[in-house]
């Protein structure tokens, strides 16, 4: 049997070596095809992997997961850094869906669920005067788009003029913009409410969100509903105000005590305990039918593994999917998604006791065009969620700025800036967005981390995009299934829900159940 990459692998492979520890038995003949435990075989071990390959196994499916770098969770990461174990890469997930406290509790990890600060987040406006144009960043309706716009809290951001234009949605027609195909998020905002609305409101919790122009966004793959609710309410305000009214109560966001990460450590344990076989360092190199299933063709330490299945996975980032697949189904190299962008997230550790006012609330988007700032958001991370502020005490801060989006050019601060540049933009933008002065001397810790195609988004025709690619699929064969962000969309909650929904549908095949095609997000 082929040898797995050490750590979570090692354990792993106990419960695949088994056929080989009786192979000195006496011979009892072959088994009938229903008694041998099906093999599948997922190629990625992100959440939306590590997911499937749970479902897949509660199924009573032999699983091998096969992840490439040296860690499984994709996006979900932690590290230690200045005393403190702070999450590298997701801090937070939507609760508007049950999905991930409902993981969260099955794994065991319920009462480390906690909600952010009540106070909110600011955003960061063009101005002449940064201080004044920094506002609160009102919490009703969806994505920044107000419920209310004559609301005092959303005049103060748009402006009394802005208000006026965005309360005609309540009067104006609702028109196709309802029912026909291709319809941007910035479209039907700038259409109903206004160009206030949008470039102030929604297009940095956009930013903030999916690193992306709301004009570049497919509005029923990032916000699900909201036109269907328009179009029965007629107006989008309404809409809006009508999809928060039916969130569970509370934050619009939780996180776990100890952070996010704890999801990816559970998973991992939960399967090596469950007799997965996890292997990193293991780069998939080719996908070929067989006679019975499947054979997967690795390369590890630079030997070259076949590995039968008899179904298979893929839950890699798009471009390597499409690229992995492409061969054995020719018509998916003209869905090849586009680069999307990547993230360089900076963490400062600081002793600023000024701070601890928590003086623009739990962070600040900041919308495109602030002159002087080249993060797109900054989380006071020790503001945001108590349970680092109990740690860290009084005076000591936690705060992580991000940059990049779509579009950005080489010359943008980002992904390929180096450490230390990036590091002089990231005292100079907090001590702007926070309007609180801090110095070098003021930081007892920082590093920078990176996530290169990190971003996949939405886009206008995305939900096309993706029923061409799940009909292509499923032409192939029943036993082959997709997932990841990139179809998914973005967020622990899509993935999660569309990994599931994969692995229950390619679970039914393997057992003869005729399979019905669950609804995913952005699908």
């Amino acid at each position: 049997m082929a040898r797995a990459a050490g750590g979570a692998g090692d354990a792993g492979r106990h419960e695949a070596g088994r056929d080989e520890a009786v192979a000195g038995l006496p011979a009892a003949g072959p088994a009938p095809e229903r008694a041998r435990r099906r093999t599948v075989v997922v190629i990625g071990g992100g959440m939306g992997g590590l997911v499937a390959a749970r479902a897949l196994r509660r199924r009573g499916l032999n699983v091998t997961l096969l992840e490439r770098s040296g860690r499984f969770g994709g996006t979900v990461d932690g590290r230690s850094l200045g005393g403190f174990q702070l999450d590298s890469g997701a801090e937070s997930f939507s609760t508007r869906s049950a999905t991930v406290p409902a993981l969260a509790a099955e794994l065991g990890l319920a009462d480390r669920i906690v909600t952010p600060d009540a106070t909110g987040a600011w955003v960061q406006l063009p101005g002449r005067d940064l201080r004044t144009s920094a506002q609160p960043l009102p919490n009703s309706g969806v994505l920044g788009i107000p419920a209310d716009p004559a609301d005092p809290a959303i005049t103060a951001v748009i402006g009394r003029s802005g208000s006026l234009r965005a309360a005609l949605d309540r009067v104006l027609p609702v028109g196709a913009l309802a029912t026909r195909g291709r319809v941007s998020l910035g479209e039907l905002v700038r259409t109903r409410m206004g160009e206030e609305v949008l470039a102030r409101l929604v297009a940095p919790v956009a930013g903030g969100v999916f690193s992306a122009d709301p004009d570049d966004l497919d509005v029923d793959s990032v916000a699900p509903g909201l036109r269907a609710t328009m179009a029965r309410l007629g107006s989008l305000g309404a809409a809006a105000g009508a999809l928060r009214t039916a969130a569970p109560a509370g934050s619009a966001v939780g996180g776990l005590a100890g952070g996010i990460a704890q999801l990816r450590d559970a998973l991992v344990a939960e399967l090596v305990a469950d007799g997965a076989d996890l292997r990193t360092g293991e780069q998939v190199t080719g996908l070929a039918r067989s006679a019975t299933g499947w054979t997967v063709t690795t390369e590890h330490s630079s030997l070259t593994r076949r590995i039968p299945a008899d179904a298979v996975l893929v839950a890699t980032e798009g471009r390597a999917a499409v690229d992995l697949l492409a061969p054995v189904i020719p018509a998916l190299a003209a869905e090849r998604p586009d680069p999307v962008p990547g993230v360089a997230l900076v963490t400062l550790i600081v002793d600023v006791p000024e701070l601890d006012a928590r003086p623009r609330g739990t962070g600040v988007l900041v919308a495109r065009g602030v002159e002087g700032v080249a993060a797109k958001a900054l989380t006071h991370a020790t503001a945001k969620w108590a349970w680092l502020r109990d740690q860290a005490g009084p005076g000591s801060h936690v705060l992580r700025l991000s940059f990049g989006r779509v579009g950005d050019t080489p010359a943008d601060v980002g992904l390929a800036t180096p450490d230390d540049v990036l590091y002089r933009h990231a005292l100079a933008d907090a001590s702007t967005l926070l309007d609180v002065p801090i110095v070098e001397a003021d930081v007892l810790d920082w590093d920078v981390v990176r996530w290169e195609g990190a971003l996949p988004h939405a886009s206008v025709g995305h939900r096309e995009r993706v029923a061409r690619i799940r009909a292509v699929v499923a032409g192939e064969s029943a036993s082959l299934a997709v997932t990841g962000g990139w179809l998914a969309g973005t967020g622990l909650v899509a993935v999660i829900d569309d990994a599931r929904a994969r692995a229950q549908a390619l679970a039914d095949a393997l057992d003869g159940t005729p399979a019905t095609d669950a609804p995913a997000a952005g699908v």
